[in-house]
């Protein structure tokens, strides 16, 4: 397998220019596309500048396309990627990074000619080596709570101390502050911030609120 030796460094640096303008990621599902600015507007002006639009809703590429075109300032990712077509899709929205919850090799082999940098989901240290091989050192961490937690992240730190990671899945205020305290933990990811009845009562001050509160709290 040929790698690219450039990757390593100039991907990781890619994320973690992204990254590290926001502990928390908020993600978003969005059912009606008419929300897309307003969701992603609020969530800015409460402070969170890094957005995941996950493909789970028809609408999501539309969306991503429209907040891009609406806050130029924010950094979007296009989440749940499955597929190298999907991948595609999001550059060509304007993504600007893919995430995936779980990583082939045909996602590793596109991410590594993409132009797009991807943030590859891992659950196991078995498949963060595969990451690995195909030189990619950020991965998010999925399901988070289902795969052990803080606890898994400490350990995967004993193997591969250089690895960093974006926890998502059962995230929320009460266990974020445990994530971020690790050192192998550069954000997390997560629903909590756009409660669906807050969306759908298009309560974008609410929302504002909620990011603000996060963007304060987690300010390392």
């Amino acid at each position: 397998m040929s790698i690219d030796k450039q990757l390593p460094s100039t991907r990781t640096t890619e994320l973690d220019s992204i990254t590290l303008k926001a502990e928390v990621i908020p993600v978003l599902v969005i059912q009606r596309v008419e929300d897309a600015v307003p969701l992603a507007t609020a969530l800015v002006e409460g402070g969170l500048t890094v957005l995941e639009v996950t493909l789970r809703t028809d609408c999501a590429l539309e969306a991503v396309r429209r907040i891009k075109a609406a806050l130029p300032q924010a950094s979007i990712g296009v989440g749940t990627v499955l597929t190298p077509a999907q991948y595609r899709q999001a550059e060509q929205a304007g993504a600007d990074f893919v995430v995936t919850p779980g990583t082939t090799e045909a996602l590793y082999r596109y991410g590594v000619t993409s132009p797009v940098p991807m943030l590859p989901g891992v659950a196991t240290v078995s498949e963060l080596m595969t990451g690995w091989q195909y030189g990619y050192r950020r991965f998010k961490f999925f399901p988070a709570e289902a795969s052990g937690g803080v606890k898994a992240l400490k350990a995967f730190a004993g193997p591969i101390p250089e690895a960093r990671f974006c926890p998502t899945g059962g995230i929320n205020l009460d266990n974020a502050e445990d994530y971020l305290a690790l050192k192998n933990v550069m954000s997390v990811g997560g629903s909590w911030l756009t409660p669906n009845s807050l969306v759908e009562a298009e309560d974008w001050h609410g929302i504002r609120q909620l990011a603000r509160e996060a963007a304060q709290h987690f300010h390392h």
